[in-house]
């Protein structure tokens, strides 16, 4: 970032206070990785992803695709009235699990919500997050990936989980093993004190919602 302050600064005819000397590395070294610097985090094993992804048709200017698994944990209508997250929420008693095959597909209804994880497994060391993104030619049929959980903390672990939907007119359908989602990630100004090891570490499928354990549901 060499702007007009920082070029007066080098000839001594301004003084660059402090505070903007700091926040101009923070800018620096806050910034989301291309596909060179993503690529040798990779190789250094600093980010983790099990299997190994595809580089060819899975690396992308600033981000890596991840696929699409084979379960699926729908939503039984009829079983309950509603949903209380100050109760003991019993997954079981109002979802499913839906395994599909290799090359059969899975079809998304308008206005459905399924929960569904990718094939891959990601680690992120403590100063580098991630953030789930849809890919705009999914979206053109009417799929998101999230509804409002795009973030991936400094130290998460496990199978990236996400909130599809369809908001299109139509019924689309999704194979196992298809590309669904595009990841990209940042590097923190410093490395988190507080890397996430929270209730989601570790998820290996379509987990459901874990808010009953949250201390302001227990009240």
């Amino acid at each position: 970032m060499q702007g007009s302050v920082e070029i007066l600064h080098m000839f001594n005819i301004i003084k660059m206070p402090p505070w903007l000397h700091k926040c101009r590395h923070a800018i620096i070294d806050c910034m989301v990785l291309s596909d060179q610097d993503l690529l040798a985090e990779l190789e250094s094993g600093r980010i983790a992803v099990n299997p190994a992804p595809d580089l060819e048709s899975q690396l992308g200017a600033c981000s890596l695709d991840l696929r699409l698994g084979n379960e699926f944990r729908i939503f039984e209508r009829t079983r309950n009235a509603f949903i209380d997250p100050r109760g003991q929420i019993d997954w079981d008693s109002f979802t499913r699990v839906v395994t599909v095959a290799d090359n059969e597909p899975f079809l998304m209804h308008p206005q459905e919500l399924v929960l569904a994880a990718t094939v891959e497994e990601i680690a992120l060391p403590a100063d580098i997050l991630g953030r789930l993104e849809g890919r705009s030619s999914l979206g053109r049929l009417g799929i998101i990936v999230h509804g409002t959980a795009p973030l991936f903390f400094p130290g998460f672990h496990g199978r990236a989980v996400m909130e599809l939907g369809n908001i299109g007119p139509m019924p689309v359908a999704l194979y196992p093993g298809m590309r669904i989602c595009a990841f990209t990630f940042e590097r923190l100004s410093s490395p988190s004190t507080r890397p996430y090891h929270g209730k989601y570490s570790g998820q290996a499928g379509p987990l459901g919602s874990k808010l009953q354990s949250d201390e302001e549901m227990k009240k």
